[in-house]
């Protein structure tokens, strides 16, 4: 394929994977795409070793590594606190309410904060200095950050180790911001991804974003997302100006996936609508699979989420719980469990293996541009 995105990152196929599951990442990576991974919530020792993995499987082909370094969060420019952050007793009450109420025993979760701490430390520069060092010493072929302008390091880098570096946007503005700075790729998110996404749906936000890079002279290429899990879509929205699409929950239901297979399962039946987008797992809005747990943060008289970081150390302990025990047949887990969805979720119906994914999109893409080329007369 001609697209800019295949010549520039060295792969057939312009489909990117964000996965925090190393097994996706192989397995896109070797179908033809590139697989990403996510790698935001990892100390520097295990990123080591998960990239050391990635490498010995993955058989020299392309692919990348995703950090989280926003603009802003709770705490940023300040010295790393020792221990973990004061967390109000009313988010912590909450919580624990939360979790009783469907038959679960809170107990401490001070040393699963204490773990999660490790995500809001690599989102400070040095923090995420650490984690750079890591993610260059192997062979990627993508640096890319999910919130915000890249820090001047990561620019740095890629330019010193000639790889491109990538940067999440959500706004037209965001996006000229991003091309003024120096990004290699703009990653348009629509507001149905999963995560981290703005308000701004996906077919609105990728013309828009091509027409106000053009308008500037730039050639910044574009990967569309947000609500992409089908080649069809993909083909749509390079058709609307972007080179390709990045993608991250058609990953969750594939059988290499990460995900807590009681969530899978959830996906699997889950329509466009059971999704919601919510400060209240992150401190930032993210989209993510309606539950109990989320409902009940959405409800009135719910603490306002904390700032980012702070608020994932309230959420994410108790939903580490929850999925622990899912796993295991509790009904009052089962039923609290969540995680980050788009709303493409309802055109995923059927669990399959990522390169079959990778295959999927391949034939799906081709089958959209015949049927668009079929319109044109003689």
């Amino acid at each position: 394929m001609q697209s800019p995105i295949c010549a520039m990152l060295g792969i057939e196929f312009p489909l990117l994977a964000f996965s925090h599951c190393r097994d996706v990442v192989v397995a896109v990576s070797k179908a033809g795409g590139m697989g990403v991974f996510g790698a935001a919530a990892l100390p520097p020792e295990r990123l080591e070793e998960e990239l050391a993995w990635i490498d010995d499987h993955i058989g020299g082909k392309p692919y990348g590594v995703d950090l989280i370094v926003p603009n802003s969060f709770a705490g940023k420019g300040e010295a790393p606190a020792s221990g973990t952050p004061a967390i109000p007793e009313t988010h912590l009450n909450f919580a624990a309410g939360l979790l009783e109420k469907h038959g679960i025993e809170p107990g401490d979760m001070s040393a699963a904060m204490e773990a999660r701490q490790s995500f809001g430390d690599n989102m400070r520069e040095d923090g995420a200095a650490k984690l750079l060092e890591v993610a260059f010493r192997h062979p990627i072929s993508l640096i890319a950050n999910a919130l915000g302008v890249p820090p001047p390091l990561m620019l740095e880098l890629g330019k010193r180790n000639n790889v491109p570096v990538a940067a999440l946007v959500g706004t037209r503005d965001h996006a000229l911001t991003q091309v003024r700075a120096g990004v290699d790729i703009l990653v348009v998110a629509g507001g149905e991804a999963g995560g981290h996404c703005g308000e701004v749906a996906t077919m609105v936000l990728v013309p828009e974003v091509a027409a106000a890079v053009e308008a500037v002279g730039a050639t910044t290429p574009i990967l569309a997302a947000g609500g992409i899990v089908t080649g069809r879509q993909m083909a749509a929205a390079m058709a609307m100006g972007a080179h390709g699409a990045w993608t991250g929950s058609v990953w969750l239901t594939t059988a290499e996936a990460e995900t807590n297979p009681v969530v899978k399962e959830k996906m699997l039946a889950a329509s466009a609508r059971d999704t919601v987008r919510s400060k209240s797992r992150t401190g930032k809005p993210s989209r993510q699979l309606r539950s109990p747990w989320t409902d009940a943060w959405e409800a009135e008289g719910a603490p306002k989420p904390l700032p980012m970081p702070l608020q994932s150390l309230v959420s994410e302990p108790a939903l580490r719980k929850v999925d622990k025990l899912s796993e295991g047949g509790h009904e009052g887990a089962k039923a609290l469990a969540t995680y980050w969805v788009g709303q493409g979720v309802g055109l995923i119906n059927e669990a399959m293996g990522a390169a079959q994914v990778v295959q999927a999109f391949k034939e799906d893409w081709i089958a959209a541009c015949e049927r668009l080329n079929g319109f044109i007369g003689e």
